[in-house]
C-alpha cells in the first residue's frame, strides 16, 4: 500500500515542483514517538517517503527529525487542542542539525486535518535555519 501512496505522492511532488524556485534538497518524513513505532511497527510517514524517487539533488533523512513527546494522536482531538498536543514534541537531531542550514526541506506526512503537526515541524526547521519548507502530503481529512 505504502509503494501505492509514493506513486500518486510522487506525481504530486513533480508537478509542484515546476512552481518552486528550488527542488527541495532534503525529504524527511514525520516521526513517531518511540512508544507509537514499538506500538504501531512501522512509521507510515517513512514507508510512503521511501519509494518516492527524488529530484536531482534530494536526499531522504529518515531521522533528521526526533518526536521525543509520545502526544495523543491528533485525530482524536478537537484543533482548539492539537497545537498544544503537539507543542514541544519535536526536535531535530542534533548530529544531522547542521544538514538544515540554509536548505529547502520537504517533509513527508501521510495525511493533514488541520496543519497543526506540520507547522510545527515547519516552524522547527525554519527555527534550525531551514530557508524553505514544503510539505507534501497524500490525504487531506476535514474536521467535523
Amino acid at each position: 500500500m505504502a509503494t501505492l501512496i509514493a506513486g500518486f505522492l510522487e506525481e504530486t511532488i513533480q508537478n509542484n515542483l515546476k512552481h518552486m524556485p528550488t527542488n527541495p534538497a532534503i525529504f524527511c518524513p514525520v516521526p513517531l514517538s518511540r512508544q507509537r513505532l514499538i506500538t504501531r511497527g512501522f512509521n507510515q510517514s517513512l514507508e510512503i517517503a521511501r519509494p518516492i524517487n527524488l529530484p536531482d539533488g534530494g536526499i531522504l533523512i529518515p531521522d533528521l527529525i526526533w518526536r521525543l513527546k509520545n502526544t495523543l494522536q491528533q485525530s482524536s482531538l478537537h484543533p482548539d487542542d492539537r497545537q498544544r498536543n503537539v507543542r514541544g514534541a519535536f526536535f531535530t537531531n542534533p548530529a544531522l542539525a547542521h544538514q538544515i542550514q540554509g536548505q529547502h526541506l520537504a517533509v513527508i506526512d501521510d495525511v493533514i486535518t488541520t496543519g497543526t503537526t506540520l507547522n510545527a515541524i515547519a516552524k522547527l526547521l525554519k527555527q534550525a535555519g531551514a530557508v524553505r519548507v514544503t510539505n507534501f502530503v497524500f490525504a487531506r481529512t476535514t474536521w467535523h
